[in-house]
């Protein structure tokens, strides 16, 4: 039992679990956090899944992080209670035991005599403590009467506050890490979403995309309503870094985008034949459209930034129009005649083919999808308790630095009809400050008669 008190509140285990625990904190700020296999694996390579294998991608979840956490919570806690109750005994005696010997090896110490009557003189000490706000306790022995005055003794516990201040916010990160989520919620004007794990749903009234003169995107706006049984509870536009909060959820701006999957496009046709035909076709991706005589056009997909990947598949390099290209096919009747990709900003690379070739040329003239917000949902509900022990850690600190305790002892003893008065001074810190008032105290008791 003895060893392993010894070892929790070894000095030692605290800085190795600090070292790793820091360690670890900065992998998991590295790495991001939460996302799929497949990101993971076109990011790291072969990396993903040892990555994954040591729970690094979703690391303050995992089991070892909460155990290091838990650990060095349990040397801090162990640490504190072993060192508390000889620190509240040294703050709140009990008894005063105080010996004139000891008190005169003090290094702020002095030794005077009064010409007033023991109770008298007594009284004088006190009054001068209490001008002072020391907190006293006096005990008579005969003719000796022992004064001990104490201020600032919550100085004693300032490394006592910080390291619950600590634990507290352990508890606050450990619960986060394991009740706490994030979500991204994608929304279309008007819509509502019922939000996971509450009691109520979300609808983005507005979505507003604000430039800068040369294009760039400068900020993102959502105008949302909180909703419970359809009826409106809060209204709020959020903007990056100005969420909005309610019963515990946070819903922050985090990105926009377009449903480029339903997205519609504008597609000019002309005949190699006749210079005059001209049509403009308005489909919308996935549905065909008559062109006449028989004829159908399909816009079977659309690609905002087209590109090739390594096995020559089309995809999309980003969300943003880019390289937009739609992919065509024509029908006559059930059967496919022709298929191809149509490039915005690039017509010459456009190419159809078919069983035979066709009379018709095609352009693609505009192209829109329907834009949406995305906001990020995040529940903390260990947050909390991590403002509680910050707070808590800092008036530890504030105690601890600023706040050092002082105790003035005084022995008061009867002889030859003269009271002789040993006076000794401690603090931990600041020792000149309590000399000063050490000197005005004494000197004020002596001129006392």
């Amino acid at each position: 039992m003895k060893f392993l008190l010894k070892f929790l509140i070894s000095l030692r285990l605290a800085i190795v679990l600090l070292i790793i625990i820091i360690g670890a904190s900065i992998l998991g700020t590295l790495i991001p956090q939460g996302r799929t296999a497949a990101e993971y694996a076109a990011r790291y390579g072969g990396l993903g899944r040892f990555l994954q294998a040591f729970e690094l991608t979703g690391l303050y979840r995992s089991v070892w992080y909460l155990a290091l956490l838990f650990l060095f919570g349990l040397n801090l806690l162990t640490c504190t209670l072993t060192r508390l109750g000889p620190k509240v005994r040294r703050a709140f005696p009990a008894k005063l035991e105080i010996d004139t010997n000891k008190i005169l090896t003090l290094s702020i110490r002095e030794r005077f005599k009064m010409g007033l009557p023991l109770d008298k003189a007594c009284e004088a000490a006190r009054g001068e403590l209490r001008t002072r706000r020391y907190r006293l306790q006096d005990q008579k022995e005969g003719n000796r009467i022992i004064l001990s005055g104490r201020k600032k003794t919550m100085g004693f516990f300032g490394s006592d506050l910080v390291h619950f201040g600590v634990l507290i916010i352990l508890a606050g990160g450990i619960t986060s890490g394991l009740a706490g989520f994030k979500t991204d919620l994608a929304l279309y004007e008007n819509q509502i979403r019922a939000v996971p794990r509450a009691g109520f749903s979300l609808r983005l009234d507005k979505f507003m995309t604000e430039y800068y003169p040369d294009g760039s995107v400068r900020d993102w706006k959502s105008a949302l309503t909180v909703l419970e049984g359809n009826e409106p509870r809060l209204s709020k536009t959020i903007e990056v870094n100005h969420p909005l909060s309610y019963k515990g959820f946070l819903f922050y701006q985090s990105a926009y985008g377009r449903d480029w999957d339903s997205a519609r496009v504008e597609i000019g046709v002309k005949k190699k034949s006749d210079p005059s035909y001209q049509k403009k076709l308005e489909i919308k991706t996935g549905e065909k459209t008559d062109l006449g005589n028989g004829f159908q056009i399909l816009a079977a997909r659309f690609i905002p930034d087209f590109v090739l990947d390594e096995q020559n598949n089309p995809e999309t390099r980003s969300l943003e129009p880019d390289n937009p290209a739609v992919y065509i096919e024509g029908w006559e009747g059930a059967a496919k005649v022709f298929s191809g990709w149509v490039f915005s900003r690039y017509p010459d690379f456009t190419r159809i083919h078919g069983e035979k070739e066709t009379d018709l040329t095609f352009e693609l003239k505009s192209f829109s999808g329907s834009q949406y917000s995305v906001i990020q949902m995040a529940r903390d509900p260990g947050a909390g308790l991590i403002w509680l022990g910050s707070i808590v850690l800092m008036a530890g600190l504030f105690f601890s630095f600023y706040w050092s305790p002082r105790e003035i002892r005084l022995v008061l003893e009867e002889s030859r009809g003269k009271i002789e008065i040993a006076a000794g001074g401690i603090a931990l810190k600041n020792r000149e400050a309590l000399q000063a008032e050490f000197s005005l105290i004494t000197a004020s008791l002596r001129r006392r008669k």
